[in-house]
């Protein structure tokens, strides 16, 4: 099976990517708002076909990214019955399958942090994915949204608990840099919810925690409860227009070599090469102009900020730091040049100043 976990420090919430690797089709567990752009690109470079967006519960401290998937890449939302929330393709209960290509997931209800709260379980029961009922030593707070100690407490030892011993948990959060745990673990040293604690002890933990009102909630709720759909038009800053840009999982926008041949006078080219690979064997692109790397944010000065940009070099890797580079400086449109020069040549494209 292709599994990634996927990371928004902001609100450090977990993202989890499943897809059979002969259907390619895949889930997205709770993806978020900010992040869509990041997790497309990455189901576009898998070759992979996303059929759900999956939400263990109604957020409060980030806004879903399933309507904007929904809208990008034709997924559908699936949301828990018991949550509230409307506009979603697939509402599951407690039992249900969501099946991807030879693969699926068991919905498991446990509630306590939220009525709607929802594990999901892997087929063969080695993993499973559990929103904020259970973090890694740790729980969800129960004091808003219908939260309930007694009913987390129960939902933890009746339900996850009993799940196999060796498998692993992925939380909707963590807040120390862990990524994973398994049922032996938190049975052993959860300070919370172990085996030896009892519902009383737990119950009177978790009235007692004195946590602030979470900051994006009264944001995020109405806006999860409607799958992430906006009131108004997206929040999330609209893809560039003035080229037809890749945007890569390494989180860079890429202009193809066709584009730019037939563009090249209306951008600026910057070749970051050193001087003799600029005049060398692959040549260099009517119009570049050589700014080594190393040099690249002084000379940087002499560039025209309200004109895009397209980075070069032999094939793609130090052109890409150059990319990064200029966009920390101010340069607002900026793209890297896919494949470089081996590319550019690769496709016949014409070149100037061939000495090598």
């Amino acid at each position: 099976m292709i599994f990634r976990q996927l990371y928004d420090p902001q609100s450090s919430t977990y993202s989890y990517l499943l897809a059979d690797p002969r259907s390619r089709e895949a889930v997205l567990i709770d993806p978020v708002f900010e992040q869509v752009r990041r997790e497309a690109a990455l189901i576009e470079e898998l070759g992979l076909r996303l059929l759900y967006t999956l939400e263990t519960h109604v957020h409060a401290d980030h806004v879903t990214g399933a309507w904007l998937l929904r809208s990008r890449l034709g997924s559908q939302i699936g949301v828990s019955a018991r949550g509230g929330a409307e506009g979603a393709d697939l509402v599951f209960d407690d039992g249900d399958r969501i099946a991807f290509g030879a693969r699926h997931l068991e919905v498991m209800a446990t509630p306590g942090h939220t009525s709607g709260c929802s594990t999901f379980v892997l087929d063969d029961r080695s993993m499973a994915f559990t929103g904020d009922c259970l973090l890694i030593r740790g729980c969800g707070r129960t004091d808003f949204q219908q939260g309930d100690p007694a009913v987390m407490y129960h939902s933890v030892r009746d339900r996850i608990f009993g799940l196999p011993d060796d498998c692993l948990l992925y939380p909707g959060h963590d807040y120390k840099g862990s990524t994973v745990t398994s049922v032996t673990e938190e049975k052993l040293y959860n300070p919370r919810l172990g085996i030896d604690i009892g519902i009383e002890d737990f119950s009177g933990y978790m009235r007692n925690l004195g946590l602030p009102h979470p900051k994006m909630m009264d944001l995020a709720v109405p806006a999860n409860l409607r799958c992430g759909e906006p009131e108004g038009p997206a929040s999330q800053a609209a893809d560039p227009d003035w080229a037809p840009l890749n945007y890569t999982y390494a989180g860079l926008w890429e202009v193809q070599p066709q584009w730019l041949e037939e563009h090249h006078q209306t951008v600026q080219i910057v070749d970051v090469r050193e001087a003799e690979e600029f005049d060398g064997i692959l040549g260099h692109i009517e119009g570049a102009r050589l700014m080594p790397l190393q040099d690249l944010k002084r000379q940087a000065e002499g560039l025209d900020r309200h004109k895009p940009v397209v980075t070069v070099c032999r094939s793609g890797a130090r052109s890409a730091q150059a990319a990064i580079l200029l966009e920390k400086e101010g340069f607002g449109r900026v793209a890297n040049l896919a494949g470089g020069m081996l590319r550019w040549r690769a496709q016949r494209l014409p070149v100037e100043g061939v000495h090598g």
